[in-house]
């Protein structure tokens, strides 16, 4: 077994057990529901020097968080389809912002690792540390990477997974897309809860 495949067993797991319970995907959260009113973040320090609050994007119809980092294989393989998201809907006439929160306690998740990783993607979205993980634990995040979508109302509507494949060529079914467009028409998406699969946040204290 690889060292990708160990490092991000449980997120499998708990991805094959979410596709065959059905209903009970909702139980994989912990935190939070859909139609709850997302948590609240202030003052994450930004690739780009600056800070973060989840207000300044009120401007905005859909915002979108994703819990992801340097080093997961999985996040790495994923950092394609995100920045094609985000050029998707940049100059979306309602406004959609994606937001990307790094909660990751290791010497290769300092916020100078960050920058270097955002300078040699040309991340054209913010991407913020977390540094106490109060934010990723707020939202019950457990996996990178994993990804809320917040309607106008800043509800959420959609939690888990970018898409069916973690195979780019073999992506089928893409939520996270499907959700964004139901937000913006003021609607919940069919599709509501996937499993994140990925590596597990290396939390530091206990949840509770």
């Amino acid at each position: 077994m690889t060292s990708k495949n160990l490092a991000c067993l449980a997120g499998i797991a708990a991805f094959v057990f979410g596709l065959a319970s059905g209903s009970e995907v909702a139980a994989q959260n912990p935190k939070i529901r859909i139609g709850d009113s997302a948590p609240d973040w202030k003052d994450l320090k930004g690739t780009d020097d600056r800070t973060y609050s989840l207000a300044d994007f009120s401007n905005k119809a859909v915002v979108v968080v994703c819990f992801t980092c340097n080093s997961c294989p999985y996040s790495v393989d994923y950092e394609d389809r995100i920045i094609a998201f985000q050029k998707k809907y940049a100059d979306h006439k309602d406004g959609v912002a994606i937001v990307a929160i790094n909660a990751n306690k290791k010497p290769s998740e300092t916020l100078e690792k960050m920058k270097e990783r955002a300078s040699s993607k040309n991340f054209a979205f913010p991407y913020v540390l977390d540094e106490t993980q109060q934010v990723a634990d707020a939202y019950g995040a457990s996996f990178t990477p994993e990804f809320f979508v917040l309607n106008r109302e800043r509800k959420v509507v959609y939690m888990g997974a970018m898409d069916d494949k973690t195979d780019a060529t073999q992506v089928q079914h893409r939520y996270l897309e499907l959700a964004v467009e139901a937000a913006l028409k003021g609607e919940i998406p069919e599709v509501k809860e996937v499993p994140a699969r990925g590596c597990a946040i290396p939390y530091r204290r206990s949840r509770k």
